[in-house]
């Protein structure tokens, strides 16, 4: 069995720098070893060689007066430790530049992106397909790794310093794009050009080719190198990371860890994720971290989320600036090497299934963002599948109450019909903000399985529109509130015979002054929401951005009513409940038949932007129906059992208070 399908890993990266070349290395492992670390990644080429290489166009770092690579897979072996080389053949250094400049990124106007005598390559240049294979192939043959990861692998348009230069038009890339499309690059960026969206589709081909050649070569050197990039495509090991930019538009999203390993560990069987807590506040900031308590907050999300651990700073910890943050990250990897029997095998108790977007549909990552959000806070058991896993997902997809659809617009054929077979079966679908309305198959679907024929779409910003919550049986969570408001955009379709139509649209009426705000009146044409129960045929379909509204403003309403959806369609949650407030996220699994882990992380020291110190939360119960009667709990970070009682099939268990962090097993 290969090294790292234990999926225990407790990974720390060193991201060297030039001048770390002769780091003390003897030093470095006795730091590794106070982490309680077992893997640890180091820089081994790419933009710097950090060994004796023999190639012409792969540069050394100046002044290295040893073989750091050599050293550093001895000394971590002898550690029980292994070694991961890490590359980068995003960029090179200008002197091979000035020799090899066919190899390079080109603007749209021909110039090179020199970022400090560092210049962008690419994928499609003969660097990146052809002499990077050489290196990699130099070092897996020459030293004896553990792994490899690619960092920023794929097409790179910006440099550090944030600058956008556009898509590359090298005559590698003219040529290609050519041959794959028939078609010149083209002119803009626009998801709304039909030339730019085959563009998107050529970079996830062209990207998961030169990941193929990659995967050929190393697999045929030594089945045992572990293959890891930030793609899916042919590797062991998915890399995520959590972090930060002061840049960044608000809001801060807190589930970063938690989505990043769910997304992985949901839907793909045969890789493992490592979630990576980058200390740094930013790229410009590297030498100093965030708070400890995001990052306690990460890495317990990673571990409670079925991942082992990962942590990152810049350079060695001789010279690192910034020491604070060290002890958590040591509390935590303590923590998982004192109790790894119990991780890494977890199993899904999940009901609902949510639709990660693809990278061509990136559009719908706010309203994506904002459903899981709902979901977590509500303490409901939902697993994330990607898009890209969709089309194989057929029978696993049909074993879910719900599948939930958050604003994906454009679907492949073959996702349809998982999506078709998964209703037919009985799944409910759930969809939302222009889901399915991209294009003519989308639209077929949509009259298929929502008996909803699509018009088009108006966007309601600055407009006083509302929904009106009418049958009070249904949104039960607005026994007083009788409106919702809608900020965006409306997608109109004309709904079906059979289809309940439900919240009617309170129209637009004048806001101001106050003297002339009235006016509104129910739409006989427009609805918030449409329902479908027809023999196999569930069906929810919410025509505007739920999802979005919440993930950007947090009013509860925009949950509460897809709530009170899904529930009415796919029934309360029947395996777990709890009195738990959302500032306490929950993670629940199985182990085998017979042992289950239950996670609670107390979130409340985020008050939307700074983290600090958790308010202790008391007197959580957690009941748990159908799953057998409880022998057993004990809670593993104070190695001490807790109370449960029993009675009518539902076994409660009782947690007196969650400080910080509690992990509790349970035994059936």
């Amino acid at each position: 069995m290969a090294w790292w399908t234990t999926n225990r890993m407790r990974l720390i990266q060193n991201n060297l720098r030039e001048s770390d070349a002769n780091l003390d290395v003897e030093r470095s492992i006795e730091e590794l070893k106070k982490l309680s670390a077992n893997v640890w990644m180091i820089n081994a080429g790419g933009i710097v060689a950090f060994y004796p290489t023999q190639l012409e166009y792969h540069y050394r770092a100046a002044g290295q007066q040893k073989d750091l690579l050599a050293e550093a897979v001895e000394k971590a072996h002898a550690n029980g430790i292994k070694l991961m080389a890490r590359f980068d053949f995003s960029k090179a250094h200008e002197d091979v530049f000035h020799r090899r400049p066919e190899w390079f990124y080109r603007t749209r106007e021909g110039r090179e992106v020199n970022y400090h005598g560092i210049v962008h390559t690419c994928i499609n240049g003969a660097y990146q397909r052809e002499y990077a294979l050489h290196i990699v192939d130099e070092v897996i043959s020459t030293y004896e790794v553990d792994g490899i990861f690619f960092n920023m692998f794929g097409y790179q348009t910006r440099d550090y310093s944030g600058r956008h230069y556009g898509i590359c038009f090298c005559d590698s890339c003219r040529v290609r794009f050519r041959e794959y499309s028939g078609l010149a690059l083209p002119d803009s960026e626009s998801p709304d050009d039909p030339v730019y969206r085959q563009y998107k589709q050529f970079q996830e081909t062209t990207t998961k080719e030169m990941l193929d050649r990659i995967h050929a070569l190393v697999k045929s050197r030594r089945d045992d190198i572990a293959i890891s990039t930030y793609n899916e495509n042919k590797v062991d090991i998915v890399r995520k990371e959590s972090n930060t930019d002061i840049h960044r538009p608000h809001p801060v999203w807190l589930y970063s860890a938690s989505e990043n390993v769910q997304s992985v560990e949901d839907s793909w069987d045969d890789k493992c994720v490592s979630n990576c807590s980058i200390n740094a506040i930013d790229l410009v900031h590297r030498f100093t971290g965030v708070s400890e308590h995001e990052i306690q907050i990460r890495l317990k999300e990673s571990l409670a989320s079925g991942s082992g651990l990962d942590f990152c700073i810049i350079g060695v910890f001789d010279d690192y600036p910034d020491r604070a943050n060290l002890p958590a990250v040591a509390d935590i990897y303590r923590f998982h090497r004192e109790n790894e029997s119990w991780y890494g095998r977890f199993q899904s108790m999940s009901g609902i299934a949510l639709i990660k977007p693809g990278v061509t549909q990136q559009s719908a990552m706010k309203e994506y963002f904002g459903v899981y959000k709902m979901l977590k806070e509500e303490h409901l058991l939902f697993d994330v599948i990607h898009q890209h896993t969709l089309a194989e997902a057929g029978e696993r997809l049909s074993a879910y109450k719900a599948v939930l659809i958050p604003g994906i617009t454009h679907f492949s054929e073959k996702e349809l019909r998982v999506l078709g077979q998964a209703q037919h079966q009985g799944a409910c679908l759930l969809g939302t903000g222009g889901a399915f309305t991209g294009d003519e198959a989308g639209r077929r679907f949509l009259e298929a399985s929502f008996g909803l024929t699509y018009q088009s779409v108006h966007d309601y910003r600055q407009e006083a529109v509302y929904f009106h919550t009418a049958d009070k049986k249904l949104f039960r969570r607005f026994p007083d509130r009788d409106w919702i408001f809608l900020d965006g955009p409306y997608y109109r379709a004309a709904a079906g015979a059979l289809t309940v139509r439900q919240l009617p649209m309170v129209e637009p009426a004048t806001y101001g002054p106050p003297e002339r705000a009235f006016g509104h009146r129910l739409s006989e044409q427009a609805e918030g929401a449409w329902l479908q129960d027809v023999g196999n045929r569930k069906a929810v379909y919410v025509p505007w951005h739920a999802g979005e509204l919440y993930y950007k403003h947090g009013y509860a309403d925009h949950k509460h009513v897809l709530l009170d959806l899904l529930e009415h369609v796919a029934g309360e949650p029947c395996i777990l409940k709890t009195n738990a407030p959302p500032q306490i996220e929950l993670f629940f699994h199985r182990l085998d038949d017979t042992t289950l882990i239950l996670h609670l992380l107390n979130l409340s020291g985020f008050n939307g932007v700074t983290y600090g110190i958790p308010i202790p939360v008391y007197g959580i119960e957690v009941a748990l129906k159908g799953l057998g009667p409880v022998r057993e709990v004990m809670e593993l970070t104070k190695q001490s059992k807790v109370n449960f009682c029993s009675a009518d099939g539902t076994s409660t268990i009782q947690v007196e208070a969650v400080a910080d962090f509690a992990a509790i097993v349970i035994k059936l």
